[in-house]
């Protein structure tokens, strides 16, 4: 099968389509027919070794000290069951599916076939193509278990900085269904966008800064690691809740001893929760933002357009079998 592999950290350039042996499912795993993955921060993150400093050394344990660990990328997909394994309960051969993956399934989307244990994936919603259904894992379960975990109520006021990217697109839609007034922050391009997501009211960050304005919130959800709880902390009420997709450890430790504001972060890693969104979303109360499509040949170009960090919502990598995808096969 044909598969984009990376055997060393660095530039795009490292991502090579090449031809490697077909996964066969265990007893437990189902083989999925990859229709459509995704490009995502982290996996420009992991192939260019770029982490935060603090998390420099943890990134190299987790992902290979002189090069990946795993040489497919990608972990999140949507596709076609094409065999189980014969333990498999929920899943048959046809079945239309999308998942997310950790641990030891961690990576491997960006190719023809994967192989995934049963519990990692869930019937794709009807209403959404295999390029809509695989933007939807990473970004809508972190942007629901964060708010989740940031108790968030209906008449709330909620902020979400960074809101036309992965995270913030969901979180947007998420904050509007569990009944919040929403403020987005994103650039002058995207105002309109966030917009049409649902946000109440939505900020240019290029020509406003929201923590100067005298506004406070119950919760400043931080989409894109751009912002922080120290730059944000006059701008959150009495017990607000300041929610971030990157890891404050010393910042949560300090602020739940000496406010009482909270600082909420964490990684979803609940695949249940994949069969809720998916019902928001076939009532038409939740959708995926894609900026760009490429063919799986392109990843490296996909990744070199992620690089640039102005990606709206998300970038997607469609899988060419035999000349039959479901959605273009060029990015627009």
């Amino acid at each position: 099968m044909k598969a984009i592999v990376c055997t060393r950290y660095g530039p795009p350039e490292v991502l090579q389509l090449k031809e490697v042996e077909k996964p066969s499912p265990k007893d437990k795993e189902v083989l999925i027919r990859v229709h459509a993955t995704t490009v995502t921060s982290g996996d420009v993150w992991i192939r260019s070794s770029t982490f935060s400093p603090w998390f420099f050394i943890p990134g190299r344990i987790m992902y290979g000290i002189r090069k990946p660990r795993k040489t497919i990328p990608g972990n999140e997909l949507a596709g076609e069951i094409e065999s189980v394994g014969k333990d498999v309960q929920q899943f048959k051969k046809g079945d239309q599916i999308f998942g997310i993956f950790w641990g030891t399934s961690f990576g491997g989307a960006y190719a023809e076939y994967k192989c995934l244990p049963e519990n990692a994936v869930a019937i794709k919603p009807a209403n959404m193509t295999y390029e809509e259904a695989a933007a939807v894992p990473i970004g809508g379960l972190t942007a629901l278990y964060l708010l989740r975990k940031g108790n968030i109520q209906s008449g709330q006021q909620v902020l979400i900085f960074g809101a036309s990217g992965r995270v913030g697109t969901f979180a947007v839609q998420l904050a509007k269904h569990f009944g919040a007034e929403v403020t987005g922050v994103c650039s002058t391009t995207n105002v309109d966008m966030a917009k049409s997501l649902g946000a109440d009211n939505v900020i240019d960050y290029k020509e406003e800064d929201f923590t100067k304005s005298g506004k406070t919130y119950d919760i400043i959800f931080d989409a894109v690691r751009k912002t922080s709880f120290l730059r944000c902390r006059s701008s959150l009420k009495q017990r607000g809740i300041f929610i971030t997709v990157d890891w404050p450890l010393m910042t949560a430790l300090w602020t739940s001893i000496v406010s009482n504001k909270k600082v909420v972060f964490g990684i979803a890693n609940r695949i249940e929760d994949l069969a809720f969104l998916r019902e928001l979303i076939e009532a038409g109360k939740l959708r995926s933002i894609i900026d760009r499509r490429y063919p799986l040949e392109q990843a490296a170009e996909a990744h070199r357009y992620v690089e640039k960090g102005h990606k709206k919502g998300n970038v997607v990598l469609t899988v060419d079998h035999d000349g039959k995808t479901n959605g273009k096969n060029e990015f627009r």
